[in-house]
């Protein structure tokens, strides 16, 4: 009797996890409908980001290298309310204080840091709503120059131009500031 009673215990708390467990979804509560992209590309040593799409009322940009591991650091420009616009910046390999971008770099990455050897470089958006995007350090560096000057490595969606990214966006992926239709 005690056999009996103990094995529908566990049949039944066996069931109640497997319901809970075919109930959730698996994707993040608030993760956009398609996955976020934005651009990279190296010209002349110049780490360079096209945002895809205009993001208005910036007031501060995130750049982590390698983020989630013990190597990860990061540099973090801001600017003044209201923000400003921002489609395209040069983030680094040009000198600074650079006076022609919108954003000016609040936090530097630390001397020495060689931002060529990471794995993976994160860019995050603050002030409109907006996504963060991931690209691959390594394909970025060695794929750039077999690109036009035009085209960007947008993550998993490849090197696009402008027709691109305007085909795509909404599509396959969203820029990191274009409103999730969904």
């Amino acid at each position: 009797m005690a056999d009996t009673t103990r094995a529908s215990r566990v049949a039944c708390a066996a069931a109640l996890v497997l319901a809970v467990t075919a109930a959730c979804d698996t994707k993040a509560q608030f993760a956009p409908s398609l996955p976020p992209e934005a651009g990279f590309r190296v010209d002349d040593g110049v780490l360079k980001l096209w945002t895809g799409t205009p993001c208005e009322g910036v007031t501060g940009l995130r750049l982590t290298f390698d983020s989630g591991t013990q190597a990860s650091t990061e540099q973090v420009w801001a600017a003044p309310q209201p923000g400003v616009r921002v489609e395209r910046l040069d983030l680094l390999g040009v000198s600074f204080p650079d006076t022609e971008s919108p954003l000016q770099v609040r936090t530097p990455l630390p001397a020495g840091y060689d931002w060529t050897k990471a794995g993976s470089i994160n860019v995050a958006v603050d002030g409109p709503k907006a996504n963060g995007a991931k690209a691959d350090v390594a394909q970025v560096l060695r794929e750039s120059a077999q690109h036009p000057a035009g085209t960007y490595l947008f993550g998993r969606s490849g090197w696009l131009d402008a027709a691109g990214v305007e085909r795509e966006n909404r599509k396959s992926f969203l820029t990191v500031c274009t409103p999730d239709p969904k």
